[in-house]
Order: C-alpha cells, then structure tokens, then sequence
C-alpha cells in the first residue's frame, strides 16, 4: 500500500497541452502543471510539430510541478508518460530529430490509404491489428514518406510516437509500448510486430526503424542524468513507458472496475468511444473501421471507435451565436455561451431535427471513415429556432455515440463518461438516452495522467496488479449511475435509423462538394 510522502508524477502530453501531474501512491491528485502545446498546420494539410520543442515543453512542465510540490525530486517514486496516438515523430543519429513530426492530424497520407485500403492484402492487415487504415497512423505516414520522400526515411534510424521521444529524453532508450505497436504495425493478440501488416503497408525494406516494444507494467528504465538536470528530479528515477493516451484515459476514468469490463466514453474536441473486452471477445466489423489497443492487463483490449470531432461541432454553433450577440452590442464570452448550454437546451422541444457532426475539416473515421464527410442538419422546418438547432447538435453527438458502439457490437449496459460532456447534463443525457444505458461519470481531474501513473505504481510493486491499483485509483472517484429517460431512449431508438440512412446517402455528395472547391 502507500508509502507516505511519495509521489508518482504522470507526463501526458496530448495535443493541446503538455501535463505534469503528481499522485500519491494512494492515487490523490495533489499539484498538477502545464505547457500549451505548439504545432503547425498547411494548405497541403500537413500538421507538424516540433521533437525539441516538445521535449523543452515537457521540462517546462516538470519545473513547473516542481515549484507547486514540496521536496518534488526526494518524493518521487517513479515518473510515467504517454502522449498523443498514431503520428510519425523520426529520429536519426545520436537521437536527433529527423524533421518535424507528422502529428494525427495530418492528412498528407490519404491518397496512400486509398491505394492500400483497396489493395488485397487490405484485409488481413486488419484482421491482424484490429484496425482500420487511416491518415493518422504512422503506418500510412511512413508508406507514404516511402513512395515520395524515401531520402529522408534513409537518414531515420528509428520511428516514435509522442510520449516515445519523450521516454527516449527521459532515458536514453528507444522503445514503444504494446498498444501503438500492435495497433499500428502488429497483432492484438499477441502484441508483437506481425509481418503480414509489415507487407501489407509496403514497408518490410523499413522494418529496421520499428523499436524494441516495452510493457511500462513490468519494465522501467532510470532517468538519465542529463534529464534529472534539466527537470530538477533525480538521476536515477524509475520511468516507465505508458501506453497510448486514449486507453490510459479510459483506465483512469474507468473502463475496467471491480475485475470486470465496462465502456467508457471521452467526448472531449473529439470522441473516443472505448469498450474494455478479452481478446476471445472483440468483434470485427466488416467495413474495417476503428482500433483494437491493448490496456496494460494480460489478455485485456479496448475495442475503439473515434469520432474526428465531437464538443468543436457545439463550440463552432456557440461562436455563431456569440457573433450575432456581438454585433447587437453585448459582449459575450464563450464560457458565457457554455453556461448557457442546458437552458437553451431546456427551451427546445424534443423533435426530428437530425444533426450530423462531421465538423473537422478532416472528414470523419468513426465508424467509417471518409476524408470528405461534412456536418449537416436535416428535418429543419420554419417552427425550429436556435434552441432547437442547439438540441439537434448536442443529441448528434449522442447518435455518434451510438453510431460508434453499434459497429462493436450491443450497446454497452453502463457507460463512464469523461471530458466535456461530463460538466453537462444535456449532453450526458442524450448520451444515455442514445445508447439505452445508464451512465457514470468520472470524477478523476486528469484522467490520462492517472492511468499512465497506475501503469507506474503497478510496476514499482506499489500494488500487486492492475486490478487492485483500480479498486483505489478509479472505483471510489465514479459517481452514481444516471439512468436514461426511457421516452427520450425510445425516440433516439426510432430516430436512429434514420440517422445511419442519410449519412449513407449523403456520402456521394461529400466527395462531389470537396472535389467542387
């Protein structure tokens, strides 16, 4: 059990932000720091981001929990990182960065996943991983660097992801984790490389950049000397490799509780909509779509679908209002227009205004994937009014929801909820209405660096497995059950039909509007 006075320090650095979060062993948020994140974004639709920016970043964030937390380098036990999924980020001789990293977002890949997603060995390659073949996977980027820039795959030594370069800074050692090996380039049942994925994806003469894979359960590395320096620790300090953000999120806000699985739900600037099974258990679909990623329990996978965007489509329809506010006089903030989400929600009549939220510019890739898909509403009439277009955004993102848990099989009995439809409760209700199922929330503050953490006291011997670091983590932070409005889940339950057949329909007409600009 818990040593007093020690800490585990969880590094997550997702998209936005680069998180230093500190935990008692006993699982206690005590201090947490930040440094928002840097990346560029081009007409060619490229995202990058910076290997020695990010590294500086996350120093700056371990300072900074370093001057909120008394005696920080003597306290810490151990340190734990994971970091945003998919994504390319190269390294040459001497661990030096090899050009900027190819974040998730970017989309340079797709006429390379389009050629691939149609070859004959394309199924295989999912069966294998589980995964569906998208723009965000480092597979994609790196057959794609292969076909027009295979100069500088020559000057790569090894590919990473996120939270690995930053390991890679924090020890010395080039390493991924299960999850993002499997998914990507491997096999979710044993979670090794598998060679039939290597093929399909092109990329057997580039096998040599794939690193050695770790499980950051069983095995840490000290931090380096330099890294102790440069963020005020000790040399020396147990570092364990986290799996990808996604599932350490899902484990911190409780997609597996008292030995037993559940879904969880992270309806954040995206969705990710997870489903903790055995192996025996996970159902492929036939489209090919969503992950496989192994959580750090023998035998135990998430089933994933991710939706490209989820609380931006409220954001984008909040900061229309907030312009029209505007040009009448009054200011307004946007927190001003979130607080008023529920009321405005309250005011609108339960009808068969149907929103689909396909906001990204990046099309969608949940449950299906199509670069061009858009946002649309159907069903308006003269009678509908803001309130109404509010409700049809906010029950989208419930049907997305569905949509998601649909192409994995039944709907889940229970659902834990975390990120921003958590703080409200329309949202949270046309979620449980959607799916028929109760729902929890979390009420864990950092959810990501939580799970990345359990990784870390499970492997410092601070508790004897997984489980038993949940039942003190995560279980006793899960409020009550909201149960569904069983009218509202019987008129999500007819509408829902009808959701599917107009984005089946409308499809054709994405690719005509996109190819038209």
């Amino acid at each position: 059990m818990a040593e007093n006075g020690k800490i585990i320090v969880g590094i997550d650095a997702g998209t936005s932000v680069i998180k230093a979060v500190a935990f008692e062993l006993s699982g206690r948020q005590i201090a947490s720091a930040s440094v928002r994140n840097q990346y560029a974004t081009g007409d060619d639709g490229s995202a990058t981001q910076s290997l020695s920016q990010t590294w500086t970043d996350c120093i700056a964030a371990l300072r900074g929990l370093g001057e909120k937390v008394p005696d920080l380098a003597k306290r810490t036990a151990a340190i734990s990182v994971t970091g945003q999924g998919d994504g390319t980020w190269l390294v040459g001789a001497d661990n030096r960065p090899v050009g900027d990293a190819w974040l998730w977002l970017d989309a340079r890949a797709a006429p390379t996943v389009t050629r691939l997603s149609s070859a004959a060995e394309s199924r295989a390659r999912f069966e294998a991983t589980g995964t569906g073949l998208n723009t965000c996977q480092q597979g994609a980027q790196i057959a794609h660097m292969d076909r027009t820039q295979p100069d500088i795959l020559d000057r790569v030594e090894t590919a990473l992801h996120c939270k690995d370069w930053l390991y890679l800074n924090l020890t010395g050692i080039r390493a991924t984790d299960p999850s993002e090996a499997s998914f990507t380039f491997g096999n979710f049942r044993t979670r090794q490389y598998d060679d039939v994925v290597i093929e399909a994806l092109g990329l057997s003469r580039r096998r040599n950049l794939l690193p050695e894979i770790i499980d950051g359960t069983e095995v840490t590395h000290p931090l380096s000397a330099d890294a102790a320096r440069a963020a005020g620790l000790l040399a020396g300090t147990p570092v364990s490799l986290g799996y990808v953000d996604m599932v350490m999120t899902a484990l911190g806000a409780g997609v597996r509780t008292a030995g037993q699985n559940a879904a969880c739900s992270t309806v954040g600037s995206t969705g990710v909509h997870m489903r903790a099974k055995a192996v025996a258990d996970v159902q492929l679909n036939a489209e090919g779509t969503g992950y496989v990623i192994a959580l750090p329990m023998p035998g135990i996978v998430t089933q994933v679908q991710t939706n490209m965007s989820a609380t931006i489509n409220i954001d984008w329809l909040l900061q229309i209002a907030g312009s029209l506010i505007a040009e009448g006089g009054k200011d307004v903030s946007h927190a001003d227009l979130i607080a008023r989400i529920d009321s405005w929600f309250a005011e609108s009549r339960p009808g068969s205004v149907l929103y689909h939220p396909y906001i990204s510019d990046a099309g969608e890739r949940g449950p299906f994937v199509n670069a061009s898909a858009r946002a649309g509403f159907t069903g308006l009439s003269m009678r509908h009014g803001f309130p109404d277009l509010l409700r049809a955004v906010v029950e989208g993102l419930g049907m997305a929801t569905r949509d998601c848990y649909a192409a994995m099989g039944d709907m889940p009995s229970e659902l834990r909820i975390t990120g921003g439809a958590a703080r409200s409760r329309a949202l949270r209700g046309a979620i449980s209405a959607a799916v028929n199922a109760p729902v929890r929330i979390s009420r864990r503050e950092e959810a990501g660096a939580a799970g990345v953490a359990m990784m870390a006291a499970v492997a410092i011997g601070a508790y004897r497995n997984m489980d038993d670091c949940i039942a003190e983590w995560v279980t006793p932070l899960l409020a009550e059950a909201e149960a569904p409005d069983s009218e509202q889940a019987k008129r999500f339950e007819r509408l829902f039909e009808a959701y599917v057949m107009v984005r089946q329909a409308v499809a054709p007409a994405w690719d005509r509007l996109i190819a038209s600009q």
